[in-house]
């Protein structure tokens, strides 16, 4: 991955207000690295607040006094977020449904991950030390 470092390491509370706050970290950064204003207006906005909301309402439960922890790292050709949740964990391909079928055009479960895989490059979920979504976004 050539030289990578972290752009920020944050924990929060598992709790949807905090969720604007990390977003709007993650998208000044992006506008550092010079990324499309499109990628930093909308795709990763939104994937992050998908990722995010994931954690905190499906991951950790709603559960008070559990924690969501946020990583960017930047190496020379990806922007990469980490999220890491309480949670069991779940495998994204299962996980995933493709929103744009009639039948599951008014399904919830699932949306956010087909979203996220259609706005960054690469999805993956994995457990070290809790349950990590990890999305990645190529530098152009």
């Amino acid at each position: 991955m050539g030289d990578s470092r972290v752009a920020f390491d944050l924990q929060i509370p598992s709790d949807i207000e905090y969720i604007e706050g990390v977003v709007e970290l993650a998208t000044q950064r992006c506008r550092e690295l010079k990324l499309s204003p499109a990628k930093c207006s909308l795709n990763i906005p939104v994937a992050l607040t998908e990722a995010l909301s994931n954690a905190i309402l499906r991951g950790n439960g709603a559960t008070g006094g559990k924690q969501v922890r946020i990583r960017a790292i930047i190496s020379d050709t990806d922007l990469v977020f980490e999220v890491v949740d309480e949670g069991p964990g779940f495998d994204v391909d299962e996980c995933t449904v493709d929103c744009t079928t009639d039948e599951n055009l008014t399904r919830e479960e699932g949306r956010g991950l087909f979203l996220m895989r259609q706005l960054m490059d690469r999805v993956e979920s994995f457990r070290d030390k809790g349950n990590v979504v990890r999305l990645t976004l190529h530098r152009p």
